[in-house]
Formats: C-alpha cells, sequence, structure tokens
C-alpha cells in the first residue's frame, strides 16, 4: 500500500498514537513483562502483512476464540455450583428483595430503563458511538472496536443460553414483559459492560483530567450496574445470571483493550506514514 493512500484511508493516525498512548501519565505501549514484548513482536510481523488494522482484527480473533472457550468452560461450572446450590442461594432472595421495592411507578421506570440495555436500544448506542467517534478521530480504530466487542458479548450471549438453557424465574415473579430465552447469561448485563465499557474506554483516552476520567468510568460502571440489576428487580434474571454476565463482560473487555494496546505499540514503533 503506498504512503500515499495509507495517509488518506487513516488520516487520523498521528493523533490516533500520540493522543491515545497515554492515560494519566501511563504509556499504554510500554509493557513491562516478557509476554507482552512477545505479543507486540508477533503482532508487528503481522502488521507488515496485513497492515496494523489488519493485525489488529487479527489478534482479536484468538482472544474472541479463548472467552468462547472461557464462556462453555463457565457454564459448565456454573451448572456445577447451580446443582450444588452454592452462590446460586443468592438467587431466590434477590428476587424477593426486589419484589418488595415494587410499585406500579417504580414498575414502569426500571421497565423503561431496562429497553436501554436491551438489543435495539445497545445497538443504537454502539452505533452513535461508532459513527461519532470515527468520524472525529478519523480513523476505523473505534469502529473495530466496537463492533468486534459488541460482536464478541453478542455470540458469548448466545453460546451460553444454549449450553446451559436455564429457566427464568417464575412468569408471576415478573414485571411483564416477559422474555422467553434462556436465564444465563444476563444478555443485558453482559452487552452492557462489554459496549459502554469500550465506549467509555475510547473517550478516556483523550481525556486530559483525573476528575473526568473518574467520572466516566463511574458513569459507565453505574450503567452496567443498574441494567444488570434491573433485570434482577423486574424478574427477569437471577442474580447469578447477572453475576456470571458481568465477569465474562469484562474478561473480553481485558482482552478487547489489550488488543489495542498493541495495536498502538505497533503503530507507535512503524508509523504508517514512514
Amino acid at each position: 500500500m503506498s504512503k500515499e493512500r495509507r495517509s488518506q484511508t487513516d488520516e487520523g493516525v498521528g493523533d490516533e498514537v500520540n493522543q491515545d498512548r497515554f492515560v494519566g501519565g501511563r504509556d499504554l505501549t510500554r509493557g513491562d513483562d516478557r509476554s507482552y514484548g512477545l505479543l507486540s513482536r508477533a503482532v508487528r510481523g503481522s502488521s507488515d502483512f496485513l497492515g496494523p488494522h489488519g493485525a489488529l482484527i487479527l489478534t482479536l480473533l484468538p482472544g474472541a476464540a479463548i472467552v468462547a472457550a472461557m464462556t462453555a468452560a463457565f457454564a459448565r461450572v456454573y451448572e456445577s455450583v447451580i446443582q450444588a446450590d452454592g452462590v446460586a442461594g443468592l438467587d431466590h432472595p434477590a428476587l424477593a428483595a426486589g419484589k418488595n421495592l415494587r410499585s406500579p411507578a417504580l414498575d414502569l421506570i426500571v421497565t423503561a430503563y431496562a429497553y436501554i440495555g436491551d438489543t435495539v436500544g445497545i445497538l443504537i448506542l454502539a452505533l452513535t458511538a461508532t459513527i461519532s467517534l470515527t468520524i472525529k478521530r478519523r480513523t476505523w480504530t473505534p469502529a473495530i472496536l466496537i463492533v468486534v466487542a459488541g460482536t464478541g458479548s453478542l455470540l458469548m450471549t448466545i453460546a451460553g443460553k444454549r449450553l446451559l438453557g436455564r429457566t427464568r424465574p417464575d412468569f408471576q415473579d415478573a414485571v411483564p414483559p416477559f422474555d422467553y430465552s434462556a436465564s444465563f447469561p444476563s444478555g443485558h448485563s453482559l452487552n452492557s459492560i462489554v459496549i459502554v465499557g469500550i465506549i467509555a474506554y475510547l473517550i478516556v483516552l483523550r481525556l486530559k483530567t483525573a476528575l473526568s476520567r473518574c467520572l466516566t468510568v463511574s458513569v459507565a460502571a453505574a450503567f452496567a450496574v443498574t441494567i444488570g440489576l434491573s433485570g434482577v428487580y423486574l424478574g427477569h434474571h437471577w442474580l447469578t445470571d447477572v453475576l456470571a454476565a458481568w465477569t465474562l463482560g469484562a474478561a473480553w473487555l481485558a482482552l478487547v483493550i489489550t488488543a489495542h494496546s498493541l495495536y498502538l505499540t505497533v503503530r507507535k514503533q512503524r508509523p504508517v506514514t514512514e
């Protein structure tokens, strides 16, 4: 690919490397352990053939495979826990606590709020953030990260539901409208922590003050937590469905962020305009 064409297809690369590398003085491209160095060299080698964005996508593929395997393993362990009535002992008390808080007005408010974390709501949020960040930064990186993160989250949700097929709380204990899919994991919780998490991460990279970064992370975390708990309140999910979704989502989000850090390392060492 020629210098001119590369410049046209990724006009914002200079700002991307210089501004996204540092968060509160910490350089994301400086991995201290040996494994990070090996990974960065592998990604740098693949970028020679695929380009930096191609290398970014290639880096995420093994991560997706790892998370898929982790979802399967998590489902099996989770099933054993359910049968042993370990952590699942939290489920019925949590549902009872949610039912005690219900009122017609609060049910309406929480139901409306939960729609934000539903498939349509989270898709609108993801598309809006993708278009906005991609145009503003003049690079495809935000689009790649958000799309891949969201796709992985969706696949994890589908895999978990099919592997375990856990039954939701009884409809008599739930607030309509009812959901007829399997209960584990909570798709609302999983998609919320991944999509909102990666959007918050991309925003934090460009914020200059510690206060603004803390506020952004706090808002994202509060959204993920309240969306998850709304499902318990409404009787649409067991608490352990939500806890499992948060765990899986956080693991996948960490892998996506690590892949982006490796991508920035390659861009810093071998800029596109050279």
